[in-house]
């Protein structure tokens, strides 16, 4: 957990306490020196432009007849309350809770017909495109912002390439921000998790005593004799002036600070409140997609967050009038500002949950659990949008047409962010070579 706040717990030896530090440690001198060890040997070092991949988990299992797939023919107790409404694209109509993505619909695509799902009800395979229990004994799979980690390295050498925004949930695997697996730590994600990004407030600790190298290190002198006989902090000061590098970097700093954007930008994204329907999961956090896009720019590979709990046994169709218009009102203003700020081409948004929800509406008024198909809506990083993949049959209760597998569409994120899924691999703990799919073509209806 991230903090650089807290109550002092008996001062150490610079005036700053123990306390203080390790949490500041927690952000920096302990994890983010792991970080910057792993980008160190990264290949590609630093660049001036990127690629990017920002990916907005709907934890709980958004439903997809409610939301991308419309079934008005079917039956009362399958087809629910709502309608569709036509959207920019002629053919294409979404559900009538979406309509500012309506207006959109020509620069984005949706998956109707996505297959493979595992049923976990957590954000791994959103993250990884593979089953939890994949290669397990070495340390699993990971994430996809943990492979452009390790493979592309950081942008700016003061901005983590890998930045996961999902604040804890008391369900935590719906907080999942994308694993490092058998990567190891250093390629975790950088988290700045706390409310309104306040952790990053240096209370008590001022930029002169982080800047100043000198001071933090002989305060670290006892705790290294205390935590560490073995050397295995030897040489890990260049790290720690780096960490120190990002903690007080300006860009960083400055892209999780919404109040530098106009009050104009924050009021288009919104800040999906009143919290509804949250209970165990995540809150309906629009500013997170603009912190987001902050992020990118400033430059941040991947981005990872959890919007909402789509958990719906109960109350389904109000949930997805709550839920659905707030993803609209931040989706479509993410998509139009990548557009104005000529990033779209460049930066592939994607909105998906673990699974479907079943046809049958129960008597609660709800949809449970379908992992047998679900949908996802995908927009920018040079896709063909304007245009639906796939389908399901009249009740929306399997893939019909073009079945499309979780990692296929990581296949086309990778292919998207300059990688080949089918030729590049990743060393896993053995030295063994690892695909970073199976599914290794990219969705071509896309690319």
């Amino acid at each position: 957990m991230l903090n650089l706040f807290g109550r002092p717990s008996g001062p150490m030896c610079d005036g700053v306490s123990r306390r203080q530090f390790l949490r500041v440690g927690s952000l920096g001198m302990l994890s983010l020196p792991q970080l910057l060890r792993a980008q160190e040997s990264s290949p590609a070092g630093q660049s001036s432009s990127h690629k990017a991949v920002i990916n907005i988990f709907l934890g709980g299992g958004p439903p997809h007849q409610d939301m991308w797939d419309i079934k008005e023919d079917a039956p009362a107790e399958i087809r629910g309350e709502f309608k569709s409404i036509a959207t920019r694209v002629d053919g294409i109509r979404i559900g009538e809770c979406f309509p500012r993505i309506a207006q959109i619909m020509n620069k984005c695509a949706i998956i109707r017909s996505v297959v493979g799902c595992s049923g976990d009800h957590d954000g791994f395979q959103c993250m990884t495109g593979w089953h939890r229990n994949e290669l397990r004994d070495l340390g699993g799979r990971p994430s996809m912002g943990a492979v452009l980690s390790k493979l592309q390295g950081p942008v700016d050498r003061g901005v983590p390439p890998f930045v996961g925004l999902s604040g804890p949930t008391s369900h935590r695997p719906w907080s999942e921000s994308g694993p490092a697996g058998f990567l190891g730590p250093g390629f975790n994600p950088f988290k700045p998790d706390g409310p309104g990004m306040a952790n990053l407030t240096l209370n008590g600790v001022s930029i002169e005593q982080l800047d100043d190298r000198r001071q933090l290190l002989k305060g670290l002198d006892t705790l290294k004799r205390e935590i560490d006989q073995s050397g295995m902090l030897e040489g890990m000061d260049a790290f720690t002036e780096r960490a120190l590098g990002v903690l007080t970097s300006s860009k960083l700093l400055d892209a999780l600070d919404l109040s530098k954007e106009p009050a104009s930008v924050r009021d288009r994204y919104g800040d999906g409140k009143p919290y509804q329907f949250q209970y165990d999961g995540a809150p309906t956090v629009n500013d997170q997609l603009l912190v987001a896009r902050r992020l990118v720019e400033a430059g941040v590979r991947c981005v990872t967050l959890s919007y909402g709990r789509w958990d719906s046994h109960g109350a389904n169709f109000d949930l997805v009038r709550d839920h659905g218009a707030k993803l609209d009102q931040c989706f479509s203003a993410l998509i139009e500002d990548l557009d104005q700020r000529g990033m779209l081409d460049d930066v592939t948004v994607i909105a998906w949950g673990e699974f479907g929800r079943t046809p049958r509406i129960n008597p609660s008024a709800g949809r449970d659990h379908w992992p047998t198909v679900s949908s996802a809506i995908l927009a920018g990083g040079g896709i063909r949008g304007g245009q639906v993949v796939g389908a399901t049959n009249r009740l929306g209760e399997h893939a019909s047409q073009r079945p499309v597998h979780m990692q296929e569409i990581f296949s086309t994120l990778y292919h998207n962010v300059g990688i080949d899924p089918g030729s590049v691999t990743i060393s896993d703990p053995t030295g063994r070579p690892q695909f970073l799919v199976d599914h290794r073509e990219p969705i071509q209806e896309l690319v």
